[in-house]
């Protein structure tokens, strides 16, 4: 195991001296991880954990179609993307990702958290009816009178669905090249060029 160490940085939002902490660990599912945190005086606070693992592409998915389902355990890596195709719904990685695990119902309360934030930006009432609409929908699949689809991606492997009726395969090189990472990512296999 490695050992905890601390890096000098200047803080962003007032330029003091700032200790960043990197502490690595294991823990289930993600193998190896660092966590990286950081507190300034004025405020300023940075936390991530970096998984440090990779594994093969995966998919998983998962039909929702009763309350028990909504139960499962859903692990997302900063590298994975969660799509719910019946609401139209696919929540990428981008370089603020985080990496967090919940549950499905998890998952549907931080969308319907987000779509019910759109509604204050627009007053187009065809976006509002389709707003209605997905809210409805996670609404009816909360309840048990609507069927939803979970599905989890991850180029790096280290997102899952855990439940027994959950389904999970590996991803094409297509696939795979057709996901977001969420951070920069060097190919040392091409080597460097010349």
């Amino acid at each position: 195991m490695r050992r905890e160490f601390e890096m000098k940085s200047s803080c962003p939002i007032c330029g003091t001296e700032l200790i960043f902490r990197w502490q690595p660990d294991e823990i289930p599912h993600f193998d190896e991880i660092m966590y990286i945190s950081a507190t300034c005086e004025c405020g300023f606070r940075y936390a991530d954990t970096l998984i440090l693992s990779e594994q093969e592409p995966v998919r998983y998915e998962l039909t929702v179609s009763s309350p028990e389902d909504l139960n499962a355990r859903v692990v997302r890596s900063t590298s994975g993307t969660i799509r719910v195709p019946e609401l139209g719904i696919d929540i990428e990685p981008g370089p603020a990702s985080e990496s967090f695990v919940t549950n499905v119902e998890g998952v549907l309360e931080r969308v319907k958290n987000v779509v019910k934030m759109t509604r204050k930006w627009t007053d187009d009432k065809a976006k509002l009816k389709r707003i209605d609409e997905v809210l409805n929908t996670i609404g009816s699949a909360k309840s048990g009178d609507a069927q939803l689809t979970v599905i989890i991606e991850d180029p790096f492997g280290n997102s899952a669905i855990l439940s027994k009726r959950a389904t999970s395969r590996s991803l094409t090189n297509e696939e795979t090249a057709k996901l977001k990472t969420g951070m920069i990512v060097l190919d040392t296999s091409k080597g460097c060029p010349t």
